[in-house]
């Protein structure tokens, strides 16, 4: 059983003033509607923290990254599923609240 339901990973979270905010929101929006979030804000390498949120278990990734985040995008990956998919950043709020239900 994973401690947490969803890890936003923020890329470049300490360098990017868009990135920071959209996580940030991201994070405040999840706890919200009751979803277990972990945000990883550490100075680390991307892989570094898909791996760590591999090992601790975690069901679904969230990414944001400074290039998605300008055309309004996410990077969505549940644990099960082989390749992550872009999600508008506005209907991650409504998805994963939805999809953890039906899990």
């Amino acid at each position: 059983m994973a401690p947490f339901a969803v890890v936003i990973t923020p890329i470049g979270y300490h360098k990017s003033e868009l990135v920071r905010q959209a996580a940030d929101g991201l994070y405040r929006e999840l706890t919200a509607s009751g979803v277990e979030v972990l945000l990883d804000d550490r100075d680390e390498r991307p892989g570094v923290m898909f791996a760590d949120a591999e090992l601790v278990g975690i069901p679904h990734r969230v990414t944001l990254g400074e290039r998605g985040l300008r055309d309004g995008m996410a990077e969505y990956l549940p644990r099960r599923e082989s390749s992550a998919r872009n999600v508008p950043l506005s209907e991650i709020t409504k998805l994963l609240p939805d999809t953890l239900k039906t899990a």
